[in-house]
């Protein structure tokens, strides 16, 4: 048996899902795969903060955040951060360091984001591919990506 995938999803990924008008999104496929224990989803404090704010912004029902925050802490693995490991690497977006941070931490595998300040990263750090939601869900599926 091989090892699930360890991932952390930016606060923009979750949104996009919620957001979404399309049952096909390929966030909201992300999510039910992570639902159904096909992957291993890293969360920290800073995160889930940052991602309750965007919802509750963006005018997600209370209720429907209320909810979906309980599920998280129910099936995601918690991290806890250490203050000294938020190291200053996302210059443009210093608000981006925690997330990195969480990933580092946790051993993810993929850093998940549509955050275009991660890209000085260059598409990687640490051994973590950092990554939009659709090559994510490929090496899910273990699918090919169009062209390749």
């Amino acid at each position: 048996m091989t090892e699930r995938l360890r991932a952390v999803l930016d606060t923009n990924v979750f949104l996009s899902a919620f957001l979404s008008r399309s049952p096909s999104s390929p966030t909201r496929e992300i999510l039910r795969r992570w639902q159904a224990g096909e992957f291993v989803l890293l969360l920290s404090d800073a995160l889930v903060d940052e991602l309750a704010e965007k919802l509750l912004a963006n005018k997600i029902d209370p209720a429907q955040v209320a909810e979906f925050l309980t599920l998280l802490e129910s099936l995601a693995e918690w991290i806890t951060v250490p203050d000294e490991a938020v190291l200053s690497l996302v210059l443009a977006d210093p608000d981006d360091d925690p997330i990195l941070a969480c990933a580092v931490v946790g051993s993810a595998d993929y850093l998940v984001t549509y955050d275009q300040h991660f890209e000085s990263l260059g598409g990687s750090h640490r051994g973590i591919k950092i990554t939009s939601a659709l090559p994510f869900l490929w090496d899910l599926r273990g699918d090919v990506p169009p062209g390749d």
